[in-house]
């Protein structure tokens, strides 16, 4: 079997480690299984959010075409966004029992529906609930997520997260400028304006339907095989659901990570909301100036969220986890203070430069973010992938209902007092603390665990004794490069048995 093991790389295009995760990220690539699956999520996900926020843009003939008021507009937008709040959980388990290429198809092709009848929707209650089912798509962060996890080591998973995460979020801002130009092009055609925007609504529930049939028919759950293979050769062990919750659950670093991200991510998503009709209140702009302001705000994240998760695995070889959580709570911090400029600042060009500095720091906290979650638990990595993207819906449905729903708050007082929650929710992540590897103010534990100490904590004996457990350590092997280069660090194993048996 070692022989087997060690022969196995030889199989791929680019170079693996012992998981035959590869080691290096190559984005024009599209060797397989690895860049195909890069591709492949990235893509879907770009559809699914294209999807979701397809209707902002519309909005002004929508709005007169189904009578809506300034209320039900709001309660669209926070519909369309909490749909993927229990979604990603559940997305997260079905990762974790059935693989990410099922799942993600599965969920893709089960909201396309909702794409399809936003075309003959006819009231606010109609428009309310489409948009809300759309949202249960986002949950294909999770999949994506995951599935880089599944395909990319340690050293360059911060990297690929961002990018896969970054590139799907596009989508938020891509749509800004694709409805209108599908809409216009429909208009000139000959259909009216109250027509017009209703067949546009085809157009993204295609793509969203051929980007399902790509992730299932082209896609691959792990390196070695789906998981359907996989369980039935038995070179992979099918768990428990309960057991893969219990694990999730309580797990108090997932939870932290999924109130930081409600911080960005959920930031992220409000301001996609909330920003055109800002600057064409505010600063008196025309409708199509502020939908391009608005797309810019979206469109940083070919930059800004792969840029932090590359930042994530600069500093990790350096100084490993502690980098990683330290680099994540000072971007993040500094996007809050750019957050409460942006509500004080009065001129139309300052308010601009400070929305793009503030979207770069902004998306690149969602990076960093995904650069410390594959590390939180092995057994159990779709749930927590789960909890904190669920956690980012959270954020962004609780900020919408607090400071942007109704007129407690004016569109710019609620901007600074997002700032403030951005800043005091990323505290926590000084809590966060890996005894194999330390946290932000205290180095590694005196007690001498190591990776395989940690990640064997979530198996029982039985299921050690049984194998079940191989793959987590070969995972822990492969994460001692968290221990960086300065930072004093846990031993390593010599006969490949932890120290702690739970």
């Amino acid at each position: 079997m070692e022989l087997e093991s060690k022969s196995a790389p030889r199989n791929f295009a680019l170079s693996v480690d012992s998981e035959n995760k590869v080691t290096e990220f190559k984005v024009f690539s599209v060797s397989t299984p690895h860049m195909r699956a890069f591709h492949l999520s990235w893509i879907s996900f770009f559809a699914c959010f294209v999807s979701t926020f397809a209707a902002p843009p519309l909005l002004p003939i929508i709005r007169d075409n189904l009578d809506l008021t300034a209320t039900d507009i709001g309660n669209a937008g926070i519909a369309a966004v909490s749909g993927a709040v229990f979604s990603r959980i559940a997305m997260g388990t079905a990762c974790d029992l059935f693989g990410p290429r099922l799942a993600s198809s599965a969920l893709i092709l089960l909201t396309a529906p909702a794409v399809f009848l936003t075309s003959i929707a006819n009231s606010a209650i109609s428009f309310l609930l489409l948009r809300f089912f759309m949202g249960f798509s986002l949950a294909t962060f999770v999949s994506t997520q995951f599935w880089m996890s599944s395909m990319f080591s340690a050293k360059v998973i911060g990297t690929a997260n961002g990018v896969a995460g970054g590139w799907g979020n596009l989508g938020g801002g891509a749509t800004q400028l694709i409805m209108p130009l599908v809409f216009s092009l429909i208009h000139k055609i000959g259909a009216t304006q109250f027509t017009a925007w209703r067949i546009a609504f085809f157009i993204p529930a295609l793509f969203q339907v051929l980007s399902a049939y790509a992730v299932f028919f082209l896609g691959q759950d792990m390196p070695d095989g789906n998981y359907a293979k996989l369980h039935k050769s038995g070179e992979k062990h099918k768990d428990n659901m309960l057991d893969v919750l219990y694990h999730a659950f309580t797990n108090y670093g997932g939870w932290i990570l999924a109130l930081t991200y409600g911080y960005c991510f959920g930031v992220e998503l409000t301001v996609d909301n909330i920003i055109a009709q800002y600057f064409f209140d505010r600063f008196h702009v025309n409708l199509h100036a502020a939908g391009i302001i608005a797309a810019t705000f979206g469109l940083a994240n070919l930059f800004s969220r792969p840029g932090g998760g590359m930042l994530s695995d600069i500093v990790a070889k350096r100084f490993g986890m502690r980098g990683r959580l330290w680099a994540l709570w000072i971007v993040q911090t500094l996007g809050g203070l750019f957050c409460v400029l942006l509500g004080k600042v009065e001129s139309l060009s300052g308010s601009i430069v400070v929305m793009l500095v503030f979207s770069v720091f902004c998306q690149a906290a969602c990076g960093l973010t995904f650069g410390v979650v594959p590390f939180v638990s092995r057994r159990s990595l779709g749930i927590i992938l789960g909890m904190t993207g669920g956690g980012g819906n959270v954020g962004a449905v609780l900020t919408q209902v607090i400071f942007f729903r109704g007129t407690r708050y004016s569109t710019e007082t609620g901007i600074t007092y997002m700032g403030i929650m951005i800043i005091c929710c990323t505290l926590p992540i000084s809590f966060i603390y890996f005894p194999q590897w330390g946290g932000m103010f205290y180095g590694p534990s005196s007690k001498g665990l190591t990776e395989e100490d940690y990640y064997m904590k979530e198996w029982s004996l039985n299921e050690k004794e049984n194998g079940f457990h191989q793959a987590s350590m070969k995972f822990a092997s492969n994460s001692r490069s968290e221990r960086g280069k300065r930072v004093e660090s846990a031993p390593t194993l010599i006969d490949g048995t932890p120290n702690i048996i739970v």
